[in-house]
């Protein structure tokens, strides 16, 4: 019974167990198959099926690899792209903020000074008559706006109360902010410097002329610009010596002579050294003689006749350079160098120390001369672009 049990065992499995000959391999594709599969034929299918495996490992799988890689390096770029931007935007509004409050605190002075005295006399009226309008008048003046410039501000002020038949006397204070306003900004364009150019900057002693110099020059530096700094106030003692500090600070060359020497000759060499070297800007100071006029015209003319010989494909800005603590005296000087030179633009300093900044309205109104940069610190970033807007908003803004 064993012995049967054992055959009767052994005949089902090898039942069970398929043939090599019939042996059969299914793989993905239902419809191939290892038909009468002998060793040659499994090793021949196989290798075929290895190369495939391969090729498609060698090929696809690397590019894909590749093209993810690709992609997120290029969606990090985007990233910090975008990253890089709007940190530079937030850095741009923080200055920009930064510089208007320095403006508003350099203006706190001059602020209080002119609109101290226009509430004072609002206080006092109840209508508004010609007596107001008078009053008005007198308070500007005394704010070191100036006579012609107060009476021309009163004037639009009276057209403007009569045309929108303004009724209300605690009106007249923003009637005269908005006058003001429009006359600053009025033909206000931007300094535009084109490569090359030349400043002369002019001016009498003691109003911050050499310092302006060395501010610019670090303004036009911090832009990428090259330039030279040519010492032609050879009469001032150590003038010479002070623009060849401003120099080594902002790492630019200066050429200079000996004290007493021939301006026009520095002015030479210096337009030379420009043409050169490539130099973007080429800064003059000259000298800041005014008790002869003569005399300072005829050297501002020789200058000017040198300049337009030697480098005639240069544009010429001439600035002047006034002290605005002077109030109603920076406009007398102005009008004295107007006489004398061409001057394209203003650069009024020292605005953060006084309560006559005033004059900058006069210098818009009577001068019809364009104000290019304001000092509102001692800071040698603190020489900044004249934005007329950003100064009236400074200038009433008491928030």
């Amino acid at each position: 019974m064993a012995l049967f049990k054992f055959f009767k065992n052994k005949k089902d499995k090898n039942e069970e167990e398929p043939s090599l000959n019939n042996l059969t391999v299914q793989t993905s594709d239902k419809n191939n198959t290892f038909e009468n599969l002998n060793p040659e034929n499994q090793i021949s299918q196989t290798e075929e099926l290895s190369e495939k495996i391969s090729d498609l490992s060698k090929n696809n799988l690397p590019q894909s690899i590749e093209t993810i890689q690709k992609n997120t390096a290029a969606e990090e770029s985007k990233k910090e792209t975008s990253k890089e931007i709007i940190q530079s935007l937030a850095a741009e509004k923080e200055k920009k903020k930064g510089f208007f409050a320095k403006i508003k605190a350099g203006l706190n002075k001059t602020r209080q000074n002119i609109m101290s005295g226009v509430e004072q006399v609002l206080k006092s009226f109840t209508k508004i008559d010609e007596e107001l309008f008078e009053e008005l008048e007198e308070a500007l003046i005394m704010s070191d706006i100036g006579v012609e410039t107060s009476v021309y501000i009163i004037e639009q002020v009276r057209n403007i109360v009569k045309t929108e038949k303004i009724s209300d006397v605690t009106e007249i204070k923003n009637v005269i902010i908005k006058v003001i306003t429009e006359m600053l900004e009025k033909d206000d364009t931007e300094l535009d410097l084109k490569s090359p150019s030349v400043i002369l900057v002019i001016g009498v002693n003691g109003v911050g002329k050499t310092t302006t110099i060395g501010k610019l020059t670090h303004n036009f530096k911090e832009q990428n610009k090259k330039v030279i700094l040519a010492a032609a106030d050879t009469f001032r003692a150590a003038a010479i010596d002070q623009l060849q500090i401003w120099g080594e600070r902002s790492k630019v060359d200066v050429i200079k002579h000996q004290e007493n020497s021939d301006p026009g000759a520095v002015v030479f060499d210096a337009v030379q050294a420009a043409k050169a070297r490539n130099a973007d800007i080429l800064i003059c100071d000259t000298a800041g003689r005014l008790h002869n006029k003569k005399n300072l015209m005829e050297e501002l003319r020789k200058i000017s006749k040198i300049i337009n010989r030697e480098y005639s494909e240069a544009n010429v800005e001439v600035f002047l350079v006034l002290d605005a603590t002077t109030g109603q005296n920076a406009l007398q000087q102005a009008k004295l160098f107007k006489e004398v030179a061409d001057i394209t633009g203003i650069v009024l300093t020292k605005l953060d120390g006084t309560a006559k900044g005033g004059i900058i309205i006069a210098i818009k109104n009577e001068l019809k001369i364009p104000v290019r940069y304001i000092g509102v610190g001692e800071g040698i970033d603190d020489l900044q672009k004249f934005n007329a807007s950003e100064f009236s908003k400074a200038l009433f803004d008491s928030e």
